[in-house]
């Protein structure tokens, strides 16, 4: 059986590759552009809801990372979701001051992108390429994992000391296999790199970190076509979304209500989910809203996921693991 992607279970890089044997296969400037979002033609026809998600549980992925890991509820999620493997979302949450650095410790990862999103509080960024920084509000850490790379984060040195709210998101984004055994890179991606998008009639906004829409592009270079939208609505704000039925959509709901389509009501903490059918799916803010929107094309390979690895095959897990334990990933002090 498939395990699914887990920051948890990131412990489970350091077992024995015997334990492989029961996973299964699964076949412009800095400043902000002010572009106004026109109404798409209603001859488009309708994307329909598949399901609606209610939140899962929340965990904690090391000491510092209180997060509610949405991939574990939807069914075949790394097919349905592609090229998404995993959305741990941080809802808003108060760090007392301290004076040691909550976060998790050194990881291996291969095979995908790992891509941190901050709203409210600061993370600190450290990995075997000698690349890192600071993600601070508005700001997007996107890691290319690629062949092999470690890595830590932790909450930035002064928000533990001071403590406050964090609020965040981590996505992981699967790479096709021409691209998973290349070299692993990073894009530090700050907020005023991030072209923001106006709604008409007051509707709201939207920063386009990955993909395009309305005429913004996203910062971010992908290996496939990806979208990643940060959608802020005023009570009775629209948002329409030109995504063809081939590729996959989905929506959480991070604050507000909102409806999807004709009738479809979904609260805080809701995932939406669209089927493939359709050319534009259209949302509607009940009141002030808070989206973040996911989609892409589908790569459509097999996928083999376990711990920290997302693979095609269990041959490559394996050799992940023999490359890890070997010292391929490089190294990066604890």
């Amino acid at each position: 059986m498939n395990k699914p992607l887990s920051r948890r279970n990131l412990i489970a890089a350091a077992a024995p590759a015997a334990l492989l044997a029961g996973v299964a296969g699964r076949a412009l400037s800095r400043e902000n552009m002010q572009n106004t979002h026109s109404s798409t033609t209603s001859s488009r026809p309708v994307r329909p809801v598949d399901a609606v998600f209610s939140p899962p549980p929340v965990h904690w992925v090391g000491d510092g990372f209180r997060v509610a890991g949405y991939m574990n509820v939807i069914p075949d999620a790394a097919q349905r979701l592609s090229p998404f493997l995993l959305l741990d979302y941080h809802p808003p949450f108060a760090y007392e001051p301290s004076v040691r650095q909550r976060g998790v410790g050194v990881h291996p990862h291969r095979g995908f992108e790992t891509v941190t999103l901050a709203w409210e509080g600061s993370v600190a960024h450290h990995d075997s390429t000698g690349a890192g920084g600071i993600i601070g509000p508005g700001d997007v850490q996107w890691m290319t994992a690629a062949s092999g790379i470690l890595h830590k984060e932790h909450h930035e040195a002064e928000f533990s000391r001071r403590g406050g709210v964090m609020h965040m998101a981590q996505l992981w984004v699967n790479l096709p296999g021409s691209h998973k055994m290349k070299r692993p890179g990073y894009q530090p991606i700050t907020a005023a790199d991030i072209h923001e998008l106006t709604l008409p009639n007051g509707g709201g906004s939207v920063r386009v970190i990955a993909g395009e829409l309305g005429g913004v592009k996203g910062p971010a270079r992908t290996a496939t076509k990806v979208h990643v939208f940060d959608a802020r609505l005023a009570a009775g704000g629209k948002l329409e979304l030109p995504i063809a039925g081939r590729e996959n959509l989905s929506v959480l709901v991070m604050s507000g209500d909102i409806v999807v389509g004709a009738e479809t009501a979904a609260k805080q903490g809701d995932f939406v989910l669209f089927k493939n059918e359709g050319e534009l799916a259209t949302l509607e803010a009940k009141s002030q809203a808070h989206l973040l929107v996911l989609g892409g094309e589908p790569i459509g390979e097999p996928v083999v996921q376990y711990g920290p690895f997302a693979m095609n095959t269990k041959q490559e897990i394996a050799q992940a693991y023999q490359d890890y334990r070997s010292g391929k990933f490089g190294y990066l002090e604890d």
